[in-house]
């Protein structure tokens, strides 16, 4: 049976149809990174990279983030308000969040070792009041590292983007959404000009960082979000949506496709890489959202997996890393190539699938449905 480009959600009460491609996609960007961590640890350094740009996934996320919230709440702020776009929210990211601290608390002294030489040094007690404070979401100054990485949440690393997703949403609901479409395009022509200058100039020739609290991260961080966020904004504002056949899989491969082609420029010419990946980020994935978004799901067999894989995406991507952890600081330990590894790699790779669909059913959905009716049953808005 044919069906649209979006679908009326039955997960959760108090939302609007969705668009079941962008999800599918949001999905595939997610089980992506899972690879490219994996392979990371084998890599020697970033020219030895198997998914080479795979990171780029978290900008693909914020870009994604931007069009999705201008098509949840713009036009629902005057029987929403700010109170209940921050609930909304809050219920939609933070269950997940408290259990990504949680189920890094408890993989954590499995790992472990000379990768992460901290933790031999870090006391239960304080391992759980780190693990406590990452569970408010409050970012930890890289003194307080207890892993050896200077990671704003050392117990789960992904969630350096969560902070920045948060402050996004913060700048949207108190300045962003009052903007004319004029002045949006005008923000978003200033950031793709930050971008590019970022992609030709920073040492490493990538996007890859924004994950502690110091200068240099930051600025990397508020970089990567800036033009995603806001372009995805301004994507939805602009409209102009025309159907296109196949569009997931055309979308996925244009995905697959960007994030494992080589680096660029080898050892001397950094900035060729940084360039591909700015424009990556400023060509590339909008068109990717542009395409999926005027979608068309023609059979069931592409519904179903576009809805597995868009429920799936969120918890694969904030929960796997404990996992990898493990894996990088076992990969450092016995030297084992990734053709040696390869079973364990598999295992990893299924495991973090299997546990992210059992925290999808048994607690992020029900949590989240329990959190609707108590919050937002009376100030349902349709």
């Amino acid at each position: 049976m044919a069906q649209g480009s979006m679908t009326a959600s039955n997960a959760l009460p108090d939302s609007k149809p969705r668009y079941e491609i962008l999800d599918g996609l949001r999905g595939v960007a997610a089980v992506l990174v899972v690879l490219f961590h994996i392979c990371e640890a084998h890599a020697a350094s970033p020219l030895s990279q198997w998914i080479n740009h795979g990171y780029l996934a978290v900008d693909f996320f914020f870009l994604l983030s931007g069009y999705v919230i201008g098509y949840a709440y713009d036009d629902r702020w005057a029987v929403m308000g700010q109170r209940g776009f921050f609930l909304r929210r809050l219920i939609r990211l933070h269950p997940m969040v408290i259990l990504g601290s949680v189920v890094g608390a408890v993989a954590f002294y499995f790992a472990r070792g000379e990768t992460f030489p901290l933790i031999a040094q870090t006391s239960t007690t304080h391992m759980l009041i780190v693990m406590l404070v990452g569970c408010t979401m409050i970012p930890l100054w890289p003194a307080a590292d207890i892993r050896g990485w200077q990671e704003t949440y050392p117990l789960n690393g992904p969630a350096w983007s969560l902070f920045f997703e948060y402050v996004g949403n913060l700048i949207y609901a108190l300045v962003v959404r009052h903007f004319s479409l004029w002045l949006m395009a005008a923000l978003v022509f200033v950031c793709a000009s930050v971008t590019i200058h970022y992609g030709v100039t920073n040492p490493q020739g990538n996007f890859a960082g924004g994950w502690s609290l110091d200068p240099t991260q930051l600025r990397i961080g508020f970089t990567r979000l800036a033009f995603p966020f806001f372009a995805g904004l301004l994507l939805f504002r602009l409209g102009h949506i025309r159907p296109i056949r196949h569009a997931f899989w055309w979308c996925s491969l244009l995905l697959l496709v960007a994030f494992a082609l080589p680096r660029w420029g080898g050892e001397k010419h950094f900035w060729i890489n940084g360039l591909y990946e700015a424009l990556c980020i400023i060509l590339l994935f909008p068109l990717v959202i542009f395409l999926g978004a005027g979608g068309k799901l023609t059979d069931p067999w592409s519904a179903k997996i576009c809805d597995l894989m868009g429920r799936l995406s969120y918890p694969l991507y904030i929960t796997h890393y404990a996992l990898i952890y493990i894996y990088t600081a076992w990969i450092a330990r016995t030297k084992l190539s990734l053709a040696q590894a390869w079973p364990q790699a598999l295992l990893v790779f299924l495991g973090s699938l299997t546990l992210a669909y059992l925290y999808l059913r048994c607690y992020d959905e029900p949590v989240r449905r329990w959190l609707q009716a108590r919050w937002l049953a009376k100030k349902s808005v349709g």
